[in-house]
């Protein structure tokens, strides 16, 4: 196993809410940290890029919207205006990660995990957050990203 790997930051971009999490300096478990609003795109990249740097993390990974064949939409436009704001905010370099069902993923965790609510509103983009990293760390460490 690779020490050296680092920490990163996942970002689960929403227009009011965005998950996010991290992992551990391995590179081997994603984990939820929270979900914030910050109040619009250049807040919310702000907030990212000053997170990233506090927890000493060496890359952003960003969930990208695609539709179930695997093209890009609108949703997928918004994200890559997010990415270039955030890219403005920092020196990390910054991946995407296909994100087709992670939210509805994090629902089906919660609900068996029986977190409903508010609760549940809270927690699902943090849980997808720690999803679309979990599966970019298990495809890095395949190398087949």
């Amino acid at each position: 196993m690779d020490l050296t790997h680092g920490k990163y930051l996942s970002v689960d971009y929403g227009d009011v809410r965005t998950g996010l999490a991290t992992c551990d300096p391995s590179g081997l478990i994603a984990e939820g940290l929270e979900t914030v609003r910050c109040g619009g795109m250049k807040n919310t990249a702000v907030y990212c890029a000053a997170l990233a740097k506090k927890l000493g993390c060496k890359k952003i990974i960003v969930g990208l919207p695609k539709n179930m064949d695997g093209t890009e939409g609108g949703r997928a436009e918004t994200v890559g205006a997010f990415i270039a704001l955030l890219g403005e905010q920092t020196d990390l370099p910054i991946d995407t990660m296909d994100e087709r069902m992670t939210t509805m993923i994090a629902y089906r965790y919660l609900g068996a995990s029986e977190v409903y609510g508010k609760k549940r509103k809270g927690a699902v983009d943090t849980l997808s957050a720690e999803i679309i990293l979990q599966d970019y760390l298990d495809k890095e460490r395949k190398g087949s990203l």
